[in-house]
């Protein structure tokens, strides 16, 4: 005979991890109620993105990509993909909508679980606010 054992109840003194407007100072928590650590927020950019942050966003993506290159499976496409964004951003009246656009969808697959994955993320989203 196994006997199973519920799993106890959450101290009654923390909140659920789920606020809806309020101060919440519990810790996050999931759907099933597993705690939730290294998560990042993101807010939407659009329309408040001009060519010389995502200059700027793409100088240090490139350095830390070159910097990392090692570490990087993928270094020699994120290279290509900072050099294509490069040339668009070169011509500002005409920008390549469309391959900036893939870049900026497939940009945080491919940094996803790396070291320059901060970099490559913010990158990607100044990309989607520059051109929506």
């Amino acid at each position: 005979m196994v006997v199973r054992r519920r799993r106890p109840d959450p101290d009654p003194g923390h909140g659920s991890g789920i606020s809806i407007g309020g101060n919440n100072n519990a810790p996050l928590q999931n759907v099933v109620g597993q705690n939730i650590a290294n998560i990042h927020q993101s807010a939407s950019l659009q329309g408040m993105v001009d060519i010389d942050a995502v200059r700027g966003l793409l100088t240090a993506f490139r350095s830390d990509v070159d910097h990392n290159a090692a570490d990087l499976q993928n270094a020699m496409v994120l290279r290509a993909m900072a050099d294509t964004v490069d040339a668009s951003l070169m011509t500002p009246d005409a920008p390549q909508v469309g391959t900036l656009r893939g870049i900026a969808q497939a940009l945080p697959a491919l940094v996803a679980g790396t070291v320059v994955q901060q970099g490559g993320e913010a990158l990607a989203n100044a990309i989607s606010g520059l051109v929506s």
